[in-house]
């Protein structure tokens, strides 16, 4: 059977009327209905509809709603802002002797200040997923030469003082006013880091504090609160804060040195009491020191060894740091630390010279804390 076309006076779609429609909506609401008794539902009869133009401020407002929601959801779901959290990540390896990226002011670490002697890690096994956590009261956690400062803190005030903006950063990191941050400084105390510990590292770009993940080599200089965690960094003046746990692989970027072990990298956790008076070890002299809190080394007083300090020294020498030429994605197994067995000093002091007495001060310290390393934290 043949179809055969259209004429040109056939219809080819469907009639035009009430059933058709309209092609577009119409550009604004309809005229009101007539006045009479049309405009009136019979009772017990179907109401009349609502416009649909009378909805959209509602669905504007539903929309709103479910767009801040949704707004609000991922902004919980990125952490608390100080230097990221979640999947993977990269942390940021940094020499003592470095300044490292984004300084906020120009070094104030001493040269004369001898680096400690490689300290073996507390005892206890890990993963790489996780890190010992060291009370910041822990006698021989951190390191200096006697009646010397690790960080010279009157320069730090001065470079901060000089520049408003970088005082303000700083400030806002260290959460305390910006007319406030010299008194901040100067209650701070000039020590050395005995352990690659892992902060929360902040640089200074374009009028603001920045944030990332950063593992600070054994020897850094740094200024320690009176919980004994780490707060400025002398290399660069960097403040710093509490690392921010990462999860999955991490990246290592920046430097490298030969005795560095994911697995040896610890986190300081504050001490439960104030401190008053830290227990160091001065490796150039071989002995341990008693260094009151916010001082700069003048009244620094010889002192008896630990019974149990953290950690315990080894013999080995530091070696300088290089540059790291390409980044190394940390992996499920931890790395050996037993390739090379550190040689402890032994646990009793020489006895052809017997040490003096302690100073009176030092039996008020609070650094009488356990020193056994806590439970592993998640992974850092």
């Amino acid at each position: 059977m043949s179809v055969e076309p259209p004429s040109s006076d056939r219809p080819t779609g469907p009639p035009s009327g009430p059933l058709s429609g309209p092609s577009q909506p119409p550009s604004g609401p309809p005229s009101q209905p007539p006045s009479g008794g049309g405009g009136t539902p019979e009772p017990g009869g179907p109401g009349p509809r609502r416009p649909w133009w009378r909805s959209a401020p509602r669905i504007a407002a539903l929309t709103a709603v479910a767009v801040a929601a949704m707004v609000l959801a991922v902004v919980l779901s990125r952490g608390d802002g100080d230097g990221g959290t979640g999947q993977g990540g990269e942390v940021f390896l940094q020499a003592a002797d470095k300044t490292g990226p984004d300084p906020f002011t120009e070094s104030t670490a001493n040269d004369s200040s001898a680096p400690p002697a490689t300290p073996s890690p507390p005892t206890g096994s890990t993963s790489s997923n996780q890190l010992r956590g060291v009370d910041g009261g822990a006698p021989g956690l951190y390191g200096g030469t006697r009646n010397t400062s690790a960080c010279d803190v009157e320069k730090q005030v001065d470079h901060l003082r000089s520049a408003p903006d970088k005082n303000r950063a700083f400030a806002s990191v260290a959460r305390v006013d910006a007319a406030d941050v010299p008194a901040y400084l100067r209650s701070l105390t000039p020590v050395q880091l005995r352990l690659d510990t892992r902060v929360t590292n902040h640089g200074y770009v374009d009028g603001a504090a920045t944030s990332y993940q950063a593992v600070l080599q054994a020897g850094t200089a740094v200024l320690v609160d009176d919980r004994g965690e780490p707060r400025v960094r002398c290399a660069c003046g960097n403040p710093l804060t509490q690392p921010v746990p990462q999860q999955g692989t991490l990246e290592r970027t920046g430097d490298s040195w030969p005795s560095y072990r994911s697995s040896d990298v610890v986190v300081v956790t504050p001490s439960q009491t104030i401190i008053n008076v830290f227990v160091i070890y001065d490796a150039a002299g071989d002995e341990w020191v008693a260094r009151h809190r916010g001082d700069d080394g003048d009244k620094d007083r010889k002192t008896h060894r630990p019974a149990k300090p953290t950690p315990s020294v080894s013999a080995s020498t530091p070696t300088t740091p290089t540059t790291a030429e390409t980044s190394t994605p940390e992996t499920a197994t931890s790395e050996p630390t037993t390739s090379e067995p550190p040689t402890t000093e032994p646990e009793t002091p020489d006895t052809s010279t017997p040490p003096p007495p302690p100073e009176e001060d030092t039996t008020t310290t609070s650094q009488s804390a356990p020193t056994e390393a806590a439970p592993p934290s998640p992974e850092l």
